[in-house]
């Protein structure tokens, strides 16, 4: 078993962390049963009620099946599990999952372009106003990571002009995943983020109410800086 003793007692947050990592990873394998709360208890070094507690939140984020007086049971998390697990599939155990984030580069350059032509269909001048703070911020800003979180607020304002909670919960959740490699990510995205112009494309053919335009200048402006990193992607994944 790959569970650690965690270093102080009561502590559900890491006895919850550990749990869904081992999940995750396939440490334990859909299908399988939890060791007891007992046994996690002696392992872990930390008391009953605080395993129960963790199970529990295991077992509300859809990865265990809790059944009173029986075994509590591993499912499959690509058939139960949210988007709330996403920040933790792509960096599991701290270290990059390059399939994790190919998919979320995918999705990102599909989804970009429809929100924005949505925002565009619903148009008004405070989004624009909005939107004209955030390249202001781009053009003011020489740091590549705050070019970032500046283009990430961009994206934020459009999500909200779309209107969409699917969308705007799809978008929390790639945010969420995309935040913890702003540093690592600077350069490569520095094809997307230095180029303001697209931006204020962008948010031109939103205020305009032009819904076919807004998606595709939004599909020129996401495209360069992901088909590179999914070529670098790429490379890992055909790595031995």
């Amino acid at each position: 078993m790959a569970l650690q003793p965690v270093a102080r007692r009561s502590v559900p947050d890491e006895v919850f962390d550990q749990i869904i990592d081992d999940v995750v990873s396939g440490e334990f394998a859909p299908g399988e049963s939890l060791p007891s709360e007992r046994k996690l208890a002696e392992v872990l070094g930390v008391s009953r009620p605080a395993v129960r507690e963790a199970l529990q939140r295991v077992a509300q984020a859809g990865l265990v099946e809790v059944r009173q007086g029986d075994a509590t049971t591993v499912r499959d998390y690509r058939r139960h599990a949210s988007l709330d697990l996403l920040p933790r599939l792509l960096l599991p155990r701290g270290e990059l999952d390059p399939a994790v984030a190919r998919s979320v580069l995918e999705a990102r350059l599909l989804i970009g372009p429809k929100v924005a032509a949505m925002a565009a269909e619903k148009a008004g001048t405070r989004l624009g106003n909005a939107l004209m703070e955030s390249i202001a911020g781009l053009e003011g800003d020489e740091d590549p990571v705050l070019r970032q979180r500046h283009s990430l607020v961009f994206w934020d304002r459009i999500v909200d002009g779309a209107d969409s909670i699917v969308f705007r919960l799809m978008f929390n959740s790639l945010r969420a995943s995309y935040e913890p490699a702003l540093a690592a990510l600077a350069t490569v995205m520095e094809a997307e983020v230095g180029k303001v112009e697209m931006y204020r494309a962008v948010a031109d053919a939103i205020v305009a109410g032009e819904p076919g335009r807004a998606g595709r200048a939004a599909e020129e402006l996401l495209t360069p800086a992901t088909e590179a990193m999914l070529a670098a992607i790429r490379k890992l994944e055909a790595m031995p």
